[in-house]
């Protein structure tokens, strides 16, 4: 059989929870909109079953029997998280670039220096923030500027 007549496997798109969104506010600003999805953890009881039976006197005649009870417990909501982020226009090359270095600098980046917005770089940047309590792709405002990055406009590059 050759393979280019074998059919593609579809790829399956990511859950909603997955792709953070964008958007912009009146003064251009840009935000991330991140949902982190629950946390769910298996919770292991004793339930009592039948009660003990006792002798008027206090003896026990049955000793209680129990029973074991195994159930998801969720431990925190699904949440909806808003962020100021990094304008997908001032994610240049330059900027991933210094990302990237920043990145590696603090032993979360081990990739190249390419410039681009790669899964590696993601995953470094999911990585670093996730230290701070903020799981996104999406670099949190206040995490590039504890990288030491920040966008500058044009007028403030040309006042140097």
């Amino acid at each position: 059989m050759l393979s280019a007549c074998a059919q593609a496997t579809p790829q399956s798109a990511p859950p909603a929870f997955a792709t953070p969104e964008v958007t912009y506010d009146a003064q251009g600003r840009c935000f991330g909109r991140d949902v982190t999805p629950a946390v769910l953890q298996t919770v292991t009881v004793q339930v009592p079953d039948q009660p003990a039976v006792t002798a008027p006197d206090g003896t026990v005649i049955r000793p209680a029997t129990y029973r074991t009870e195994t159930r998801q417990e969720i431990t925190r909501e699904r949440q909806e998280v808003l962020f100021q982020t990094i304008c997908p226009p001032d994610q240049t090359v330059d900027f991933v670039q210094s990302l990237q270095r920043a990145l590696k600098t603090r032993g979360y980046y081990l990739g190249p220096i390419t410039g681009a917005l790669d899964p590696e770089t993601n995953a470094a940047i999911r990585a670093f923030q996730r230290v701070s309590g903020h799981d996104s792709t999406l670099i949190d405002i206040k995490t590039a500027r504890a990288l030491g990055l920040t966008v500058l406009s044009q007028e403030q590059l040309d006042r140097g």
